[in-house]
């Protein structure tokens, strides 16, 4: 490192002790938002170092972020893309290669995938020309069951394509090996979910393909970006051709022929020898992230199981504070998980004394972020209205979570004391409408147990 870029990190490292005041949390004025990206002084550092070597294309760190991603799931490849969205795309269009022959996805074919959740992890099987098949979720996981899948499988089934629900694993070993035994491909959208476990195993790796989203209301964020992992070889491949315009040859840019084949080959209709840089073996994309969010992606998996534990204590202080208060269903973890969770999901109950946008009014009022169980029922929104489609079963939960379900945030930005502020609103809301005494959240604050 020159002593002029030194100098410069120092003063970047100044700068932000300076604008980097130590966080104070006034009730009912600091905003509680439901998800952010926890940056520090390494990530400014990262980025900035970056930036000044002019990294601004993928190269050296996107390799070598990518690399340890896949050592963080134990898995063999890893590809860096734009977006969470972006590699749900890749994923199940990497399904779809010719180089998959008789396993390869082709137009008409069905996918299973759950309708209550973010349109992300359906609308690439709706951009391939395959069909969605919809199953409904269960209250309280938020997540679809191995026996709804198996109801659904019908000829034309191909392959699943689902997310754990707001960092919740799905019954993941039960669904690849049924996904195994009737020969369905699995991708695994995660984007939710990085740090979770399932019967001990680290989420994402049950898929033939699994998905990470970077964005910052994630687990770890590189401001935009996401990933796509894999343990086979061959679908690494296709997923790195079509993330990089569809070419054949995998040599990076500004390589000249390490693939040994640049003026040496004869592929499709091509001439023998035409450069292989300029050959495409599929119809792809430029889906590439850069190396200044790679510099970042480094710094944040490094904290990542510490991110996780804050989101876990986080939950369970909720859990514990709220279990037992009439008229909410709290959320619970699957069986044999350990999640590492996006969010705290509550469902307000039929006969509750009192509407879910009234509890969410007052929330909001109180400067307690929330938000929706994303799309809710997919099947119900304009942009679906008119594709084609097959609904397996009722979704009956999904039209509950549609009308009745929201969640706030568990994220690392929050404290012990936020989440009590949290936690002592509902308590305080519910026992308002329920005509129950108890500690108001001035009290509690007059108390100093908000001090």
């Amino acid at each position: 490192m020159s002593d002029v870029k030194a100098r410069l990190l120092d003063l970047v490292a100044e700068y932000h002790r300076e604008m980097t005041p130590e966080p104070r949390f006034v009730p009912g004025l600091t905003p509680l938002l439901p998800a952010g990206a926890v940056l520090d002084e390494s990530d400014r550092l990262a980025v900035v170092a970056a930036a000044l070597d002019l990294q601004i294309t993928s190269g050296a760190a996107s390799q070598q972020f990518e690399r340890q991603m896949a050592r963080h799931l134990g898995l063999r490849k890893a590809h860096l893309t734009n977006s969470g969205s972006s590699a749900n795309l890749l994923a199940l269009s990497a399904l779809t290669s010719p180089l998959l022959e008789d396993r390869r996805l082709r137009p008409g074919d069905e996918v299973i995938t759950v309708a209550a959740g973010f349109p992300t992890t359906v609308n690439p099987i709706l951009q391939n020309g395959l069909l969605p098949v919809f199953v409904d979720i269960e209250l309280g996981t938020y997540n679809t069951s191995p026996e709804r899948i198996e109801r659904a499988i019908g000829p034309k089934t191909r392959a699943i394509m689902i997310a754990h629900a707001l960092g919740n694993p799905f019954a993941a070993t039960e669904i690849a090996r049924l996904a195994d035994e009737r020969g369905l491909l699995l991708v695994e959208d995660n984007c939710d979910a990085l740090g979770s476990t399932e019967a001990g195993r680290l989420t994402g790796t049950f898929g033939d393909l699994s998905t990470i989203s970077f964005y910052p209301a994630h687990h770890i964020t590189t401001g935009e970006g996401g990933c796509v992992l894999t343990d086979n070889l061959a679908l690494a491949r296709i997923v790195e051709s079509m993330r990089d315009w569809g070419r054949d040859c995998w040599c990076e840019p500004g390589e000249d022929n390490r693939c040994r084949k640049r003026f040496s080959c004869q592929l499709g209709r091509m001439p023998y020898g035409y450069d292989h840089k300029y050959v495409f073996s599929h119809v792809g994309y430029n889906l590439k992230s850069t190396d200044l969010q790679a510099a970042m992606g480094l710094t944040q998996l490094a904290k990542v199981e510490d991110f996780g534990a804050a989101r876990r204590a986080n939950w369970r202080q909720l859990h514990d504070r709220l279990e037992g208060l009439p008229g909410l269903l709290l959320p619970r973890a699957t069986p044999n998980s350990d999640p590492s969770w996006f969010g705290f999901v509550i469902t307000v109950l039929h006969d509750a004394p009192f509407a879910p946008g009234e509890l969410v009014d007052f929330l909001e009022a109180r400067r307690i972020g929330t938000r929706r169980f994303f799309a809710g029922n997919l099947t119900r929104h304009p942009a679906y209205l008119d594709r084609p489609m097959r609904i397996a079963g009722d979704l009956d939960n999904s039209d509950i979570v549609t009308d009745r379900t929201f969640w706030i945030g568990v994220h690392p930005r929050l404290t012990a004391e936020m989440v009590e502020y949290m936690a002592a609103s509902i308590e305080e809301f519910v026992r308002q409408r329920y005509h129950r005494p108890g500690p108001t959240v001035t009290n509690l604050q007059q108390s100093g147990a908000l001090a």
